[in-house]
């Protein structure tokens, strides 16, 4: 079928998309434009600095030459994380040095800028890799999330990752039986649902 979407690596070029979509999806994978301040804010957590630092596993999904989704991960989630506190976080921190919370989810974002929680030891211990995935409402039929989501774990098992886990917005319970039929299963349940798969 002509213009069908295709996945293909993410490129700097692609940042902006990565933003817009974070932001359009960061409300349990509803549109959250209402609730941050900065339309950044969402993407500089959850997808600018994947495709930026680990470049290998972040992937968009072009739809007539546009970005309208992607999937992004960090094999290594303890590396990752001193990655980022080393050259990712000094540099919001400055960044909104002056910034005040004005929308109802800036807090959220601003607080972890300020201080970058670590990942729980029980789920890097056997699934040391995580991702994030987000596709805009046209395209998350057709089975292109289910795609995006092998076309990384192919990645990771190639880079000789052994498991890999996943956080679901407890306001987004639904979607976990998506990533169950992708074979990741329920790890722990507390500010989040946490799955895990085995590679």
């Amino acid at each position: 079928m002509a213009n069908q979407p295709v996945i293909r690596p993410a490129t700097p070029a692609d940042f902006p998309a990565l933003y817009r979509i974070c932001l359009q999806t960061a409300n349990a994978g509803t549109d959250a434009s209402a609730l941050y301040a900065d339309p950044e804010y969402p993407g500089q957590r959850f997808a600018v600095p994947y495709a930026r630092f680990a470049p290998d596993f972040a992937f968009v999904l072009e739809s007539e030459s546009e970005v309208m989704g992607y999937v992004v991960a960090a094999p290594d989630t303890r590396a990752f994380e001193a990655q980022l506190a080393a050259e990712w976080w000094p540099v919001l921190q400055q960044k909104y040095q002056h910034r005040q919370p004005v929308a109802a989810f800036d807090s959220k974002i601003l607080d972890s800028i300020n201080h970058p929680d670590a990942a729980a030891e029980q789920l890097v211990k056997h699934w040391p890799a995580h991702l994030h995935i987000n596709l805009l409402p046209p395209v998350q039929k057709g089975g292109w999330g289910r795609k995006l989501i092998e076309h990384e774990l192919a990645a990771l098992r190639a880079a000789g990752v052994n498991g890999v886990h996943l956080g679901v917005s407890l306001q987004n319970e639904q979607v976990c039986a998506f990533y169950q039929r992708l074979g990741f299963s329920h790890i722990v349940r507390n500010n989040a649902i946490y799955m895990g798969q085995l590679l």
